[in-house]
């Protein structure tokens, strides 16, 4: 619910802009003020779970995401809409990261790997077929249904946490303010320049000043983070080199491909001239490769483990953008949908097996701090994709000499490159890994060699 509502209003944002009698550029307050929420409450989302159980605020999340979507779709006016989508970002701050927690509590070592493949896959769906997903809802019934059609989907999610998540008696540790203010102000200052980059009219000097203070709130975060008593997010899961290769690496390479679901629909429509429908029809391509792949992700593992799989699949998803940018109009629809499918099962490979890694070797007690971690660093990497394209396209503007208002295809062509030395510079952590890295989950085991006792 809370991926795909993130991604599907973006072809019905000139209707509802009709609706509420402002321009298309002013809606964009609604998406900005989503993800500030989300940035903003995402870090707290540990401690709550702690303190009332997560069968408990999953199930208030899940409660509050719905009511303010019926909210969002009532909506008459502007401020009413980005007042409902702010109850919609802390609902789903709540959301993703305690429902993940809750899943990996109590899901044993051995069933890691098909857990995590699950949980997943809402992910990768999510930025490929909501635009999609958005347009045909819009077309067919009108923008409202977008969000009313959260209203079932509650419902059932709020009897399924009833009958199947674990309640727990919860803990009384104290609040940390400091922490709360530190990694809030960072957190929504650096998505807030995120969301910054990819428009047209605004000031580099703003942008590198929030950036600037972004980043000093985060450290002034992390070195109170780690001499609190009680921190609101425990750092502790970073002492263990399976789950820094997620956070930094892994980073780098959601960057990477969060940046695809941005640039190919806009190359296909503004680049090769085609309509909305056909570019959404091109990217299903990319969604059922993810599909198609999944089935075989604890296999894959099991027989290569982590590192061989996250170095050579890692390669696999940069010599698949790489292939991307030498697409043109006249290309046939036949290899660009094969394409596509191939950069689907290799992004959906890389996906699992980095977020199935960074749980490896995480004890229970710190699944806390860890789940919390994780959802923070996912949530501004998919804002860092989408931002990195924009700044790659503008980069591929100043490298082919173009200034024209639309960008031309050679320019689409520079930012997939750029994305795709991204993807391969994401690489290299990973091949530092041990040859076991993660062995106990994915179950591979090194050959005997010949003549061994």
């Amino acid at each position: 619910m809370e991926m795909l509502d993130a991604t599907v209003i973006t072809t019905a944002l000139p209707e509802m802009a009709q609706s509420f009698g402002v321009r298309p550029a002013d809606m964009s307050i609604g998406m900005s003020a989503y993800l500030l929420a989300l940035a903003v409450f995402i870090p707290v989302s540990g401690w709550v779970a702690d303190r009332y159980g997560p069968r408990r605020v999953f199930g208030g999340a899940l409660a509050l995401f719905t009511v303010a979507s019926i909210l969002c779709g009532l909506s008459q006016s502007l401020p009413q809409f980005t007042a409902a989508r702010i109850l919609q970002g802390l609902g789903g701050a709540m959301m993703v990261p305690v429902g993940r927690l809750a899943v990996l509590r109590v899901t044993p070592k051995q069933d890691l790997v098909k857990a995590i493949a699950i949980i997943t896959w809402p992910g990768l769906a999510a930025p490929v077929i909501g635009p999609l997903v958005g347009g045909i809802v819009t077309t067919t019934l009108s923008w409202h249904w977008i969000f009313f059609l959260n209203v079932p989907l509650g419902l059932i999610a709020l009897a399924a946490n009833a009958r199947l998540v674990r309640g727990s008696a919860g803990g009384r540790r104290p609040f940390d303010l400091p922490g709360f203010i530190l990694t809030g102000v960072g957190c929504s200052m650096l998505m807030y320049a995120v969301d910054l980059c990819g428009k047209l009219d605004v000031e580099a000097g703003l942008v590198a000043g929030l950036m600037v203070l972004a980043v000093a709130s985060l450290a002034l975060a992390v070195r109170h983070l780690r001499r609190a008593p009680h921190p609101l997010v425990d750092l502790t899961p970073m002492r263990y080199r399976t789950f820094a290769v997620t956070m930094y690496g892994g980073s780098l390479f959601r960057i990477a491909i969060g940046s695809a679901p941005f640039l190919l629909p806009l190359m296909f429509q503004v680049g090769f001239g085609l309509s909305p429908v056909q570019a959404g029809s091109l990217m299903l391509a990319l969604f059922a490769g993810n599909l198609a792949m999944k089935p075989a992700t604890t296999w894959v593992m099991r027989r290569f483990g982590f590192r061989h799989v996250l170095v050579g699949n890692g390669l696999l998803v940069a010599i698949g953008f790489g292939l991307c940018a030498t697409l043109t109009a006249g290309t046939p629809a036949w290899w660009t949908s094969a394409l596509l499918f191939f950069c689907g099962m290799s992004r959906s490979m890389q996906y699992t097996a980095l977020n199935t890694l960074g749980f490896a070797d995480i004890p229970k007690p710190a699944m806390t701090g860890a789940t919390t971690l994780f959802s923070a660093c996912q949530q501004l990497n998919a804002g860092l994709g989408i931002a990195f394209g924009a700044v790659a396209l503008r980069a591929a503007e100043w490298l082919t000499g173009h200034g024209q208002a639309a960008p031309q295809p050679l320019q689409f062509r520079v930012a997939l490159l750029l994305s795709a030395l991204l993807a391969a510079v994401a690489v290299l952590d990973s091949a530092r890994l041990p040859a076991n890295a993660g062995a106990d989950i994915s179950g591979h085991r090194k050959p005997a060699r010949r003549g061994a006792a």
